[in-house]
Formats: C-alpha cells, structure tokens, sequence
C-alpha cells in the first residue's frame, strides 16, 4: 500500500534551495519542535498559513530539542512522527527538519519572504529576522488564541498520574489495614 499523501510533505533539509523554489510564493516560514501535537499549535499554524501562500514548517531534531532543555524526557515523540503529524495538517505545504540551535541554515536556504513565530517570541529576536527583512519581507509574533503548552499538558498529566498512584496508594494501605482488623478480632474472639 503506499503511504499516505501528506508524507509527500516531508522533505530532506539538505535538498532545501531546489524544493522550496517549487512552494508558491510568498512563502511562510516557521519552526518548533510541535512535540504533542495540541490546539495552539493547529490554530497558530493554520494563521501562519494565511499570511502567505505556502507555509513551510521546520521541526527540532531530537537532539535539537534536548539541547533546548524542555525537560527530561523530550521530545516525547521522535523527530519523524512529529513531522508526520504536522504534515497531515492542511495548513502545511511542506515540512521539513534542523538539527542545529537555530534554522538559520534553512532559513538562508529558502528565503522564505513572511518569518513567523509564536507570540513568547518578540519580532526582533526571531532567528532570521534581520535578513528576511532585509530582502523587503515581513517578521510576525502571532498572538497565541489558546493558551495551550506541551510543558503544561504535561505538567497536568504528570500531577494527575502521581494523585492516582497516591489515591491506589491510600487504597492499598486502606485495604491492608481492613484485612489486619480483621484478623486481630478473630484472634481476639479464638481467646
């Protein structure tokens, strides 16, 4: 069976300059490690989109994405499930990958003419900024609608696993104490 078509969307970073030519333009460009796929990131992708007639999303690395240090652990999910997740979206026209700090490389590469990130990132301080303005384009922090984060999400899942193990915890001693009453007044009543 083949795959499916938005894996079509995924495409070699060293292959940059000759596949990005063939995105319409004006390109969009942005970049994150998008590690559990949630609400803010679809809504700040799909306005990312509308700035542009392509949108080209460039994912961390995984090693990329320790040296940020998100925390232990991450990323939850490898490098080539997240990129097909973000490729299946329909906002996405290409998808593509960076194991350096930055995306500088791919961003001298593609020459995209919008530079986009979330809105905890001032203009000024985007990587690229400077050159993509250069060349007449356009910077923008897109405000977040959803206040969503994969470090809170998991800061949630975490404090919820850890007051089940407690409430199984409570439940086992509870348990352990019912069955021990129980024999000590069967001792007391064999007396």
């Amino acid at each position: 069976m083949p795959p499916p078509a938005f894996e079509r969307k995924v495409l070699a970073p060293a292959d940059v300059a000759r596949w990005a030519a063939r995105l319409a333009r004006p390109l969009v460009f942005t970049n994150g490690v998008f590690d559990i796929l949630h609400r803010g990131h679809v809504t700040y992708l799909a306005r990312a989109r509308s700035l542009g007639a392509a949108l080209l999303v460039a994912l961390n690395g995984d090693a990329s994405v320790r040296r940020l240090g998100k925390g232990p652990g991450r990323p939850l999910n490898a490098l080539e499930d997240r990129m097909a997740l973000v490729a299946a979206l329909e906002s996405v026209d290409a998808v593509t990958w960076f194991d350096e700090d930055t995306p500088a490389a791919l961003i001298a590469a593609c020459r995209p003419e919008v530079l986009v990130k979330g809105g905890d990132w001032p203009a000024a301080r985007i990587v690229g900024a400077t050159e993509v303005l250069a060349r007449g384009g356009a910077v923008h922090s897109i405000s977040f609608e959803h206040q969503r984060s994969t470090t809170a999400l998991l800061r949630r899942i975490g404090a919820g696993t850890r007051a089940a193990a407690r409430k199984t915890v409570r439940r086992a001693s509870a348990a352990k104490s019912k069955r021990r009453g129980g024999r000590s007044r069967a001792r007391r009543k064999g007396r």
